[in-house]
């Protein structure tokens, strides 16, 4: 599972806005930290629909600012945004730009947006990140700024939809879960940097206490794994094309007791183990 120069894994958190990835994700990142990994968190969209009152500069200032302090709470690298919000669309040109990135960083694993979510932009920064990394050693494929390929393995989790729903309200069922508990006060702490998302989310999505709102929805998929108090659901993106079939570097390092695996029993019923470490 090691590099080969055996340095620490790197781990990378993309989400479409500032406070994605504190919502669905940075539970299952902080642990990985634990166990000795290198982390990244990267928005692609600068954050500027999230306000009622404030022009474009200003929100995007103070939602940097904002996520740089999430990022140094969690001891994570935190990379700035490309696109604009409701600017993050799958093309050529921004598939270049965020491939530069990805070749940059290197990471071994991958967590990001569900492939259905509720908005576009949580959809779309999930397409360009897995191209980017599928992308990674071809060298007719031309990064912008240009950028050396790499042949790191790498692994893709997609995160829960937020409301863990998709657009169309159907129940998302992830492959396994990971136990956030031991780290929620420091999720819940990271998730508070966004001070001006609290009013946002109240008016525009009928958020109350959007705090609570990240603690129930991970209390949501603790009771879905049957027995984790707070948990972070996950799905596996396919091996091909980014990996050997048994590279299952998340899994590995956190380990049985904290992921539980899907099993699918007789019928419709689901049941849950300690997540296979091998495959």
């Amino acid at each position: 599972m090691k590099k080969k120069t055996e340095e620490p894994l790197v781990a990378l958190a993309v989400g479409a806005h500032p406070d994605d990835i504190e919502f669905m994700m940075a539970g299952t990142l902080l642990l990985l930290k634990e166990a000795g990994a290198e982390i990244h968190v990267w928005h692609l969209g600068d954050g500027a629909g999230g306000t009622a009152k404030l022009g474009r500069r200003a929100i995007t200032t103070l939602r940097a600012k904002e996520a740089r302090e999430s990022a140094r709470l969690a001891g994570a690298q935190s990379h700035g945004p490309l696109f604009g919000d409701l600017q993050i669309f799958y093309d050529s040109s921004s598939l270049a730009r965020v491939s530069a990135v990805v070749r940059e960083i290197k990471p071994n694993i991958i967590l990001t947006h569900s492939p259905n979510d509720y908005m576009e932009d949580h959809q779309n920064t999930c397409r360009l990140v897995v191209t980017a990394a599928f992308s990674r050693g071809m060298i007719n494929h031309v990064t912008q700024p240009r950028r050396p390929v790499c042949d790191e393995p790498v692994a893709i989790y997609h995160a829960l939809p937020h409301g863990l729903r998709d657009g169309l309200g159907q129940v998302i069922r992830p492959d396994f879960f990971v136990n956030v508990a031991p780290v929620m006060d420091l999720k819940r702490e990271m998730l508070a940097c966004h001070r001006s998302q609290k009013e946002w989310l109240d008016v525009s999505q009928g958020m109350d206490a959007y705090l609570k709102e990240m603690e129930r929805l991970g209390a949501e998929a603790g009771r879905m794994s049957r027995k984790f108090k707070y948990a972070e659901g996950w799905r596996c993106h396919s091996h091909l094309g980014f990996a050997a079939s048994d590279y299952r570097p998340l899994q590995q390092l956190l380990g049985r007791k904290t992921c539980l695996q899907a099993v699918r029993l007789k019928g419709k019923r689901v049941d849950f183990q300690p997540a296979d470490m091998k495959n």
